[in-house]
């Protein structure tokens, strides 16, 4: 039997992009599964290191060793650590929280009660963090090392280094006090107010909590742009013919969105993590006080799901990142 050329040769599937791409993909969900499992082991931990039970919320004075004993074993606390932690990510997969030693109620409903605040206030801090970083990092490294550069380079600067909680105070001050354009507190369901009077309780909120976001994706876009704009491919389209804005646009905008995207899968656990605060300022019933309410009393079954809550959140956003990354360089799906 006669060989084909090797340029005629058939190619094996896993060879070809799509099959580079889908084998990146497997191999990022296979390492975000492995992070989600590490990250709930450690949660669960939490438990065993902290040495609490049921007891000390529900029992108090009357705790003796004999109802502790009775206690625990009702919650299943006398279980192995293994079995407990078996039994519990069984749990995760049906949605199932766990319920908490305060009040016995699903920790799931609880959460679920105070989704709508958290995810509202952090969901609009990432579009006002994309769509200002992305603007002013565009218009920055259009107008590079012009005032409007210097300017905006000033600008995110300051903006990076202010606290949420300062930049919510002076929101507060200023525009729910002094100018009375917003309230100072507060939050109102779409289901009852509407979309406009919901979003009039999240812009003070949201924007305090995206000051920080809008300054790196604008930094980190604005030196992938000017690096993108130096690459041998760039000054190649413009010798050809295509005009300088074409090739901004369609060439340089693809190849320097990188170090943003990359800096935005970073910056959400901030986005989360820094509701504890601006909840606490803005008076809202989100995740971040419901988390801190429960580590005060010492309620572990509550902080675990809030814990669980925020990797899945972080685990799926920045998979979702790295699809657009590959969408952006499918370079990287071949190796090159």
């Amino acid at each position: 039997m006669t060989e084909l050329p090797p340029a005629f040769a058939p190619r094996p599937w896993f060879g070809t992009a799509i099959g580079a791409t889908l084998r990146v993909i497997g191999q990022m969900i296979v390492v975000f599964v492995t992070v989600f499992f590490f990250a709930t082991l450690v949660t669960f931990g939490l438990q065993a290191l902290s040495g609490l039970s049921p007891a000390h919320l529900q029992l108090a004075e009357s705790a003796t060793p004999e109802a502790i004993a009775a206690l625990e074993h009702e919650w299943g606390l006398d279980r192995p650590l293994w079995e407990r932690y078996l039994s519990w990510l069984a749990g995760i997969a049906v949605g199932d929280l766990g319920r908490s030693w305060y009040n016995g109620a699903s920790v799931s409903a609880l959460l679920a009660a105070r989704a709508a605040v958290s995810l509202s206030v952090a969901g609009l801090a990432l579009i006002i963090g994309v769509v200002l970083g992305f603007l002013l990092g565009v218009l920055s490294a259009r107008l590079q090392g012009s005032w409007v550069d210097r300017g905006i380079t000033a600008f995110t600067t300051f903006m990076g280094v202010m606290p949420p909680f300062v930049v919510g105070t002076a929101l507060v001050a200023i525009f729910a006090v002094g100018l009375n354009w917003f309230p100072s507190a507060g939050y109102v369901p779409i289901g009852r107010g509407g979309v406009c009077l919901w979003l009039h309780h999240l812009w003070l909120p949201a924007i305090a909590l995206s000051f920080d976001t809008v300054a790196d994706i604008a930094r980190q876009l604005r030196a992938g742009l000017v690096q993108a704009q130096r690459e041998n491919y760039v000054t190649g389209a413009i010798v050809r013919g295509l005009s300088p804005e074409r090739v901004f646009w369609t060439q340089a905008l693809r190849g320097g969105s990188g170090p943003a995207l990359t800096m935005l899968g970073m910056k959400f656990p901030n986005l989360l993590g820094g509701a504890v605060v601006t909840e606490a300022v803005f008076g809202l019933a989100g995740y971040g006080k419901f988390a801190a309410d429960s580590a005060n009393r010492g309620d572990v079954p509550a902080v675990q799901g809030v814990l669980v809550v925020a990797i899945v959140l972080v685990v799926a956003f920045n998979l979702l990142i790295n699809l657009l990354l590959l969408r952006l360089n499918p370079a990287a799906a071949r190796g090159v």
